[in-house]
């Protein structure tokens, strides 16, 4: 007789125990497997399957919602560009995104384990269960982990809107432009008070953003302030006193302050009114950075390429330390301040050049990839650093507008010699020219003459000569200027 409890039984007996045995251990082991990828691909699809299936309905629910209202917004997006970026400056929504992701990471984690759960793992082999833990363990930290960063991310958006910008009036455009005054201010250990060295306003077609950049110099004295203004009353024949320049607009307020009772930013609101008065346009938003935290603001995003003209001094005048050499070159934050800074070996006027050469270089290359990068580094390096009246619910719109300007040409116009003398402006000169140069931007302007002459060198930027001007300071494109 044949005895069929043997392994070795006949050949139409049944399968050695050992291999059904591991059969059954790799299919329950490829289940628990598959429990956690339909966790990571569809949360609540386990447990819609093999467990609680109420709690599977509801993230299943949720997960799609969510999925919908991403395609959604990124539709809306793709057509709108300024919409995400609206979306990124509402505080109250971003409190409700980062909440929302801190969830999503609990509760999803909660999923993963559960699915865990779900596979049997002490029905496993030792070293399937050991696999098991590790796979759920990745998927579980790494999805949880991911939503928490992201959490802190929009968290760190949100203090930084909330630091940087106010809520305060809403400005229309006047005269299809938004007029927005950029002030680099220095306030270094041996001056008293904030010099605004750098004064810049920019205007800014409000349905194309194209842009004239328009330079006032630092050293612009006996110029008038806005009609009615109370500088206007303290200066009726301009600002005539002794040593008074425009940079020194704000530190004379700062030894007037009586005068400006029931002003948040007197010392901005003078400098404003300055502005109005020479350039005769009305001023939507002002926004400053601080020169010294500048350099901060370059690092962040890991440096600016510049195409350098000419030798530019490192250090002040009498202690020049070295030279920044020329040629197309990545410069880091202290170079790069000392680039848009130093005037050792030129002037003021070359000085307002190349500061344009580098707004025109920032302005191409901080790209919402290069910001997405660094994100975390640029809102820190702005904290203390940068400041503005731009309302919150206004930023999508002005990112929206940067966006267009970098796919057109920027128009530059310096109010410096030869066409202006700083010591006695002619304001009705001033005026008419920057609205000859916006109406040229706008292609409202007279046709060039075919017999126009042109500079020496199109490629002199932001060197030139005092003579014949500085290219880049009155230039139908800033890009090819520098």
């Amino acid at each position: 007789m044949v005895d069929l409890s043997s392994p070795s039984g006949n050949a139409g007996g049944a399968r050695p125990r050992s291999l059904v045995e591991d059969r059954a251990a790799r299919v329950r082991f490829r289940r628990a497997l598959a429990y956690m990828a339909m966790t990571l691909v569809a949360p609540g699809s386990a447990q819609l399957l093999a467990g609680n299936r109420k709690v599977g309905r509801v993230a299943l629910r949720i997960w799609v919602g969510l999925v919908v209202v991403g395609v959604l917004l990124m539709t809306i997006s793709y057509f709108d560009h300024g919409f995400a970026l609206r979306l990124a400056f509402k505080p109250t929504l971003l409190l409700f995104a980062r909440l929302g992701l801190m969830a999503g990471a609990i509760a999803w984690a909660a999923l993963f384990v559960d699915a865990w759960r779900l596979g049997q793992p002490l029905t496993l082999r030792m070293e399937h269960r050991r696999w098991a833990v590790g796979v759920n363990g990745v998927l579980c930290f790494g999805v949880a982990g991911t939503l928490l960063f992201g959490a802190h991310l929009v968290g760190v958006q949100r203090d930084f809107v909330i630091a940087m910008f106010g809520d305060g009036d809403v400005t229309g455009a006047h005269d299809g432009r938004y007029n927005v005054l950029l002030v680099g201010g220095d306030s270094g250990a041996s001056r008293w008070g904030l010099r605004t060295d750098s004064l810049t306003l920019a205007s800014i077609d409000a349905d194309t953003g194209r842009t004239v950049l328009i330079g006032l110099p630092r050293n612009m004295t006996n110029f008038p302030f806005k009609d009615g203004s109370v500088m206007d009353q303290q200066f009726p024949d301009g600002f005539d006193c002794d040593d008074c320049y425009l940079n020194g607009v704000n530190t004379w307020v700062g030894d007037h302050q009586d005068l400006f009772k029931g002003s948040d930013d007197p010392g901005m609101d003078a400098t404003i009114s300055a502005v109005e008065g020479i350039t005769g346009l009305e001023v939507n938003y002002w926004a400053m950075v601080d020169l010294q935290g500048f350099r901060d603001l370059a690092n962040a995003v890991g440096g600016v390429t510049i195409n350098v003209r000419q030798p530019i001094a490192i250090g002040p005048t009498g202690d020049v330390t070295g030279y920044i050499e020329p040629g197309r070159q990545k410069l880091s934050g202290d170079t790069l301040l000392w680039y848009a800074r130093s005037r050792a070996t030129s002037d003021d006027y070359s000085r307002m050049a190349r500061q344009k050469c580098v707004m025109n270089a920032m302005l191409q290359q901080l790209s919402p990839q290069t910001v997405l990068t660094h994100f975390e580094q640029l809102t820190k390096a702005s904290e203390g650093t940068l400041s503005t009246d731009l309302p919150a619910s206004e930023v999508g719109r002005f990112m929206d507008l940067a966006m267009k300007a970098r796919n057109q040409k920027i128009s530059t116009l310096s109010l410096v010699p030869p066409l202006v003398n700083t010591a006695d402006p002619d304001i009705s000169l001033i005026q008419d020219k920057i609205q000859e140069t916006i109406d040229k931007a706008e292609g409202d302007g007279p046709a060039p003459s075919k017999h126009a002459k042109k500079p020496k060198d199109m490629n002199e930027g932001s060197y030139g000569s005092y003579a014949d001007g500085y290219t880049a300071n009155d230039t139908g494109d800033l890009g090819a200027a520098c």
